[in-house]
């Protein structure tokens, strides 16, 4: 294989090379689906590898039931192709739904089997080449250790290699960069991470009859009063006081993010497998708590459950910026600046008898995404967008949301394809004034500073 960084071997078993491209995309949720998009369209030759059956990660893969919010409660943060994609799932949505939602840009409810169909569709419509089904079980790498220089595949059809000029690793673990030997940190100092979430989707609720239930009751929606009552009554576990959130697809159809699966760490399959089995059960108790504790819900029937648990961090790499908490309260804009977030700072607790963190910015506040985030150390064609993006544990409880890996994505896919156009130029080597300028024009925000820009 010959390529930017000299002519590699492939590994002993010398398995054929079934695909190339110039960027190779590795993981089809939110950071994926943008990162594909943005190669493609700016014209790179682009491959998106998925190891389920369809795109979407968290919000289709695990019902996570509702988009974290696009906007800074004043405009729009998240716009370009996440705020593309989100406006198309709503339109493909039904008149009811429409009628609802349609002007809503935060905690919109996430209809997943219409999603996964806007994703299949805007992949395709973009040029973009898609592998479901199919995970990377290794890396070829060039003769000094640099670069990756293709993917290996594993899939019904055998083992295989996809030669590639550029990686975009969006598994939201960094799989692809711990393969490759970059650095990355874990959870909290004692290693703790934040609990898993089993969500799922109910029908036969009654939206009408819960909303009287939370006039006449004071209740919050998040029923605390309920939850903390069936607590005290030995009808729920120990842990968070309130539901995460309710997301009404339709008035008798909820999706539901709900409680806590503790010490699940989503890079071991060992503790997915508990997590999995364990977010089962405690979803039939959470049913069986709605049925009996919140009007409304009394004759509830689970449609459909996650196939994986709710992960919520993993791995961070460590790259050339480790955006840091000062950075978030501060609001910092920097340099190099790729996107803007300001999704407050939601850390769940790592045992049922800590606190959830939480803190918020001021309306209208934001701050910078630095491109150095998402380049790993160590390697020079590789971009890390999405939750295991390099920052400090503070901000990654910010910064790991779907609307945030959207813009992360479509900065990284960008900038592999200007890597391209420019020569085969090293991920470190891409002109940021160029990628800003590409990437405001195709739509996303980077701040005030940039509006001449447009």
């Amino acid at each position: 294989m010959d390529g930017m960084y000299g002519t590699v071997r492939i590994p002993a078993e010398e398995l054929p090379v079934t695909l190339q491209a110039d960027v190779v995309v590795v993981g089809g949720g939110p950071a994926g689906i943008a990162a594909a998009i943005a190669a493609a369209r700016n014209g790179a030759n682009t491959l998106l590898l998925e190891q389920r059956g369809f795109l979407g990660g968290m919000g289709t893969v695990s019902l996570v039931p509702a988009f974290c919010p696009y906007t800074d409660h004043e405009k729009p943060v998240i716009r370009g192709i996440g705020l593309e994609l989100l406006e198309r799932m709503k339109a493909a949505c039904s008149e009811e739904y429409r009628a609802r939602y349609e002007k809503q840009l935060d905690w919109v409810p996430i209809d997943a089997e219409t999603l996964k169909r806007v994703y299949d569709d805007a992949v395709l419509e973009s040029g973009v080449q898609v592998l479901l089904h199919t995970f990377v079980t290794g890396l070829v790498k060039s003769a000094d250790g640099t670069a990756i220089v293709g993917v290996i595949l594993a899939n019904k059809s055998g083992r295989s290699v996809a030669a590639c000029k550029y990686v975009i690793d969006a598994t939201g673990d960094a799989d692809i960069a711990a393969m490759a030997g970059v650095p990355f940190q874990k959870g909290g100092e004692r290693g703790e991470l934040q609990p898993g979430t089993m969500c799922y989707l109910l029908a036969r609720a009654d939206r009408a009859r819960f909303q009287r239930y939370l006039q006449e009751s004071g209740d919050t929606g998040q029923i605390h009063k309920a939850v903390v009552k069936a607590q005290a009554n030995g009808d729920l576990p120990e842990g968070r006081k309130e539901v995460s959130g309710f997301a009404w697809v339709a008035d008798d159809l909820v999706g539901v993010n709900f409680g806590h699966v503790f010490g699940i760490d989503g890079t071991k399959a060992e503790d997915l497998t508990r997590g999995a089995i364990e977010g089962r059960k405690l979803m039939a108790r959470q049913v069986e708590f709605l049925r009996k504790y919140v009007p409304g819900f009394e004759n509830v029937q689970v449609v459909a459950s996650g196939e994986q648990i709710g992960i919520r961090e993993t791995r961070r790499i460590e790259g050339d910026y480790v955006l840091k908490a000062e950075d978030f309260i501060q609001m910092r804009s920097f340099d190099d600046d790729i996107a803007r977030n300001a999704y407050f700072i939601d850390i769940h607790m790592a045992t049922s008898k800590d606190e959830v963190r939480i803190h918020r910015l001021p309306p209208g506040g934001s701050h910078g995404v630095p491109y150095r985030c998402l380049l790993p150390k160590g390697i020079a064609n590789l971009w890390v967008p999405g939750r295991a993006a390099s920052a400090d544990r503070v901000v990654q409880g910010s910064l790991r949301v779907m609307p945030n890996c959207f813009a992360m994505g479509q900065a990284a896919g960008t900038a592999a394809a200007l890597a391209h156009k420019a020569g085969a130029i090293s991920s470190r080597e891409v002109n940021i004034a160029e990628l800003q300028a590409t990437l405001v024009k195709q739509g996303a925000w980077l701040g005030e500073r940039f509006a001449a820009v447009q």
